[in-house]
């Protein structure tokens, strides 16, 4: 895929502006894309949308690579469709208000359930009187993901969110008879969560629809992994590397030292049964990327790196160090791919140990990869994201949601770093340089990338308490938001449009 000369700002949807406590598909999300419109950006790139479990992370802990999260749904639209009553709606009031606000799971969670299951009530009476087709025709046409995962969902709430290979042992492995036995046990619950993944898609499809209409179009996401005590992993146990005794991951994912930390990271997911898939050729892989495109535009493939050889740590280990490099079927894949799907509409995430046969499977399928502008300054000149090295098929981050902002990094930048900088931009020193976000947002614009992404924190100018993810911490991550949409001001709107064009995005 080739790219062409735009730009577009990174944003999760939990990270927007509402009254109960995590961002949603509202009237926030509407206003920021009108915001995208006006500031000349082409492109909205968020990241996995699948519900979370432990430490909320989007990428290693989702119940389904499938799935959109019932947080994200507006309570204010069921309000506009009748079932909820705005006078029923009790907000939960930010921390701290304006740039710096955290989604408390702990509050959000239970406060927000309230509400859809409120609304479900409601639904459920509308469908005694007559039926639904909207409901029927989603639930037959995502039959193939959707029909596990509402059965995993309702299993997991009566089991109180105990993993599922310690359920009873028929339906952790999943014998044909417990299955019938419990989905006609658990009726009501799986209609529940069809219906909150019917209310999900009905409010990202016409979210999407509203930003595809204005010229917008959205780059989602698709984690390498999977969480262990997911539907993806229960339903589909012979495509991951599992102990057949304890069902266990056998082995990890994770990836050895690197810029995040220097005992690697250990993300925990069972790492894939690659034969097994090829086996398929490749059907539970082709699927994920057939539901992924019919909800985004673009799809940022995340830890590309994985599909040429991957990190894999053995069971019981508590930290990256000890694993070892497996090489994986990645070129037979990405030609299957294609053949199944057409042409690809894919970003690669080649960050991390890169080495030449990662980048010959990126270039052998034209995939744009990514530079980092935070990365650097920390050699010399040929450091490869320094943008007098970059080719156009390529997307250019001042910093993703797994770094700093760019304000907290200048913060903590040593002097080698920001005398580089200074150098490389033409200060005489480091100390003239003002409002460094800019200066990195500048750079981004005007570098030869086809596409730059720009973190909405950095566009804001927001320090170290902004930041969404750090990598060599497990807990606390995933949770930064932001509380009035009065921050995406005409000014800003106005600074930003300006200098996207003037460096003809």
């Amino acid at each position: 895929m080739t790219l062409q000369r735009f730009s577009g700002i990174l944003l999760h949807p939990t990270c927007l502006p509402s009254e109960f406590g995590i961002g949603d598909l509202g009237q926030a999300a509407y206003n920021f894309v009108d915001f995208l419109v006006e500031s000349g950006q082409k492109f909205w790139q968020v990241l996995p949308l699948g519900p979370t479990g432990y430490e909320h992370s989007p990428y290693t802990m989702n119940y389904s690579a499938f799935a959109g999260n019932p947080l994200m749904i507006s309570l204010e639209k069921l309000v506009s469709e009748g079932l909820l009553k705005s006078e029923e709606l009790k907000p939960i009031a930010g921390s701290e208000k304006g740039a710096y606000d955290r989604v408390n799971f702990d509050e959000v969670i239970p406060h927000k359930y309230e509400y859809l299951k409120l609304a479900f009530d409601r639904f459920r009476l509308t469908l005694k009187e007559r039926q639904n087709p909207e409901l029927e025709n989603f639930c037959r046409e995502q039959a193939w993901w959707l029909d596990d995962y509402v059965l995993f969902m309702s299993l997991l709430e009566v089991h109180n969110g105990q993993a599922w290979n310690y359920w009873d042992k028929a339906i952790a492995r999943r014998e044909p008879q417990a299955i019938k036995e419990q989905k006609s046990a658990l009726k009501e619950l799986i209609l529940y969560h069809q219906f909150l993944q019917f209310k999900f898609f009905e409010q990202w499809k016409a979210l999407r629809k509203y930003a595809n209409e204005k010229n917008i179009q959205i780059i989602g996401d698709v984690s390498i992994y999977v969480c262990h005590n997911s539907a993806d992993v229960w339903a589909n146990q012979e495509n991951f590397a599992l102990d057949p005794q304890t069902l266990e991951p056998a082995w990890m994912a994770g990836v050895p030292p690197d810029y995040f930390s220097e005992t690697g990271q250990l993300w925990g997911n069972p790492v894939y049964n690659w034969e097994h898939l090829q086996s398929t050729n490749y059907a539970w892989w082709i699927d994920r990327f057939k539901a992924t495109l019919q909800y985004v535009d673009i799809v940022r493939i995340d830890h590309f790196r994985g599909f040429e050889a991957f990190w894999r740590i053995p069971a019981g280990e508590t930290t990256g160090l000890k694993g070892e490099w497996i090489k994986a079927p990645g070129e037979e894949f990405f030609e299957k791919l294609g053949k199944a799907l057409g042409d690809l509409p894919v970003l690669a995430e080649d960050l991390g140990i890169i080495t030449p046969e990662v980048e010959e499977l990126r270039d052998r399928f034209n995939f744009p990869g990514m530079r980092i502008l935070m990365f650097a300054f920390a050699d010399d000149s040929t450091n490869s994201y320094l943008p007098h090295n970059y080719i156009p098929n390529c997307v250019v981050y001042p910093g993703t949601h797994d770094n700093d902002t760019i304000i907290g990094w200048w913060e903590k930048a040593s002097d080698k770093e920001r005398l580089y900088i200074a150098e490389y931009l033409g200060y005489s020193h480091y100390q003239e340089i003002k409002e460094i976000n800019w200066v990195f947002i500048r750079m981004a614009l005007a570098s030869v990338a086809n596409l730059a992404i720009i973190a909405l924190q950095d566009v804001l100018g927001l320090d170290n308490r902004a930041r969404m993810n750090d990598p060599s911490v497990n807990a606390g991550n995933w949770r930064w938001r932001f509380t009035s949409s009065d921050l995406l001001s005409d000014e800003l709107s106005d600074r930003l449009r300006k200098t996207t064009q003037l460096y003809n995005r």
